[in-house]
């Protein structure tokens, strides 16, 4: 057969339970009862009351219903009796712990019950006696039912403020704790492109030449290509310098002042040109856009890193041909085009990663525009329209 198990009193409820009890103890060993007058005469039958109340004590925080139940029987036989002012007071505590540990409908209800036993008791008082005393009794009957309602009623508003806004509190860590992990990924991300975009295409340039210079035998020949090395390496390394720089100082823009724009476009395609003489590659730059329209900063800077970007892969892997860089501008759109010849091409070719395309088109989603890349009637065309005017950019 199964058994009943009673749940395991709280240590605070027994501490109550056992004070209350000793209370009550000491005020009938004094001799001090609520009462006298005709009510059942033995002295002792109060310690019932008393007892069964302390065990509804027992129960206030862990059965808080039943707790309230036996308590409020207890009260009833307490009144056939001398009385206890510990009885009273202890059941003061169980309608307090019923309200504030009960569940939410029992919230609800007590305090509408215990206010109409309050107005019922008030009322039949005044109609039995007719005497201003009923008034008292009425009062009395509030302070030890209704009152103790409504104080868990307020105690219990407040705890559960005090939890909403913990969870509001732990809701809004998580979120900037998740705001502060999409920042740190965002900004490894821009690291990633912007060290790509510096180093790239000139390491592609000395992987080119060196193999060069190792493979062929003419001395004039691999002086020229020693001369691209150095002058390669060396601006790769003053890129460098100048992203730990930043890094270093912290510095709150997003774009320097000393980034690249499209202003340094024909030095960039010069520079290309004079790294792939050997390759058979033609670079040509048509612009076709208003050269004096001022372009948002982070508009500027990558479309100049596009550029870079679609050279160097001309660089690597396109067949000897013309290297077309188009730019125009057209009402609120800047569109940038590179071309190159698709096919293969005799001679030392540096290997790639793809890295250079997810970049680009990074760089064109962040700022709200459109980006292709593939091969197209024989050539490898990478496309992008980015938004001209500050409003726009980012959108």
């Amino acid at each position: 057969m199964p058994t009943l198990s009673l749940p395991r009193p709280h240590r605070d409820d027994v501490l109550i339970a056992a004070l209350g009890l000793l209370g009550g103890l000491m005020l009938w060993l004094l001799g001090l009862p609520m009462r006298t007058g005709d009510v059942l005469g033995d002295a002792r039958l109060p310690l019932v009351p008393l007892v069964v109340m302390s065990a509804a004590e027992l129960l206030r925080r862990t059965s808080p219903r039943t707790a309230l139940t036996i308590g409020s029987v207890a009260l009833v036989a307490d009144q056939c009796t001398h009385g206890s002012l510990a009885t009273v007071a202890m059941y003061t505590d169980v309608m307090y712990a019923a309200v504030l540990y009960g569940t939410p409908a029992a919230a609800r209800r007590i305090p509408v019950i215990t206010f109409l036993i309050s107005l019922v008791v008030t009322v039949g008082s005044l109609a039995w006696t007719r005497s201003p005393e009923a008034l008292l009794v009425g009062i009395v009957t509030a302070l030890v039912v209704f009152v103790p309602a409504l104080t868990g009623v307020s105690v219990r508003n407040h705890r559960d403020a005090a939890a909403a806004a913990r969870l509001r509190a732990d809701q809004t860590a998580l979120l900037a704790e998740m705001d502060r992990a999409q920042a740190v990924t965002a900004e490894r991300a821009r690291m990633a492109r912007e060290l790509h975009d510096l180093v790239a295409n000139h390491l592609s340039a000395i992987a080119i030449h060196s193999t060069a210079a190792l493979s062929l035998g003419d001395p004039e020949t691999s002086r020229d290509a020693l001369g691209v090395i150095r002058e390669n390496s060396v601006e790769g390394l003053a890129e460098m310098r100048r992203l730990i720089g930043l890094l270093r100082t912290g510095a709150a823009d997003a774009e320097p002042s000393s980034s690249p724009s499209l202003a340094s476009l024909d030095a960039l395609v010069e520079q290309h040109r004079a790294a792939a003489a050997d390759a058979g590659l033609r670079f040509v730059l048509e612009d076709a856009g208003d050269g004096g329209a001022r372009l948002p900063a982070p508009v500027g800077l990558a479309a100049y890193r596009i550029v870079q970007e679609s050279l160097t892969n001309a660089l690597k892997h396109a067949a000897p041909g013309p290297v077309t860089v188009r730019l125009g501008r057209a009402g609120r759109r800047l569109t940038v085009e590179v071309s190159s010849v698709l096919g293969e091409r005799a001679g030392p070719r540096a290997p790639g990663s793809g890295a250079g395309l997810v970049g680009m088109r990074e760089r064109v989603a962040l700022l709200g525009g459109e980006f292709e890349a593939g091969p197209v009637d024989g050539t490898w065309r990478v496309r992008a329209e980015l938004p001209a005017d500050e409003g726009e950019t980012g959108s």
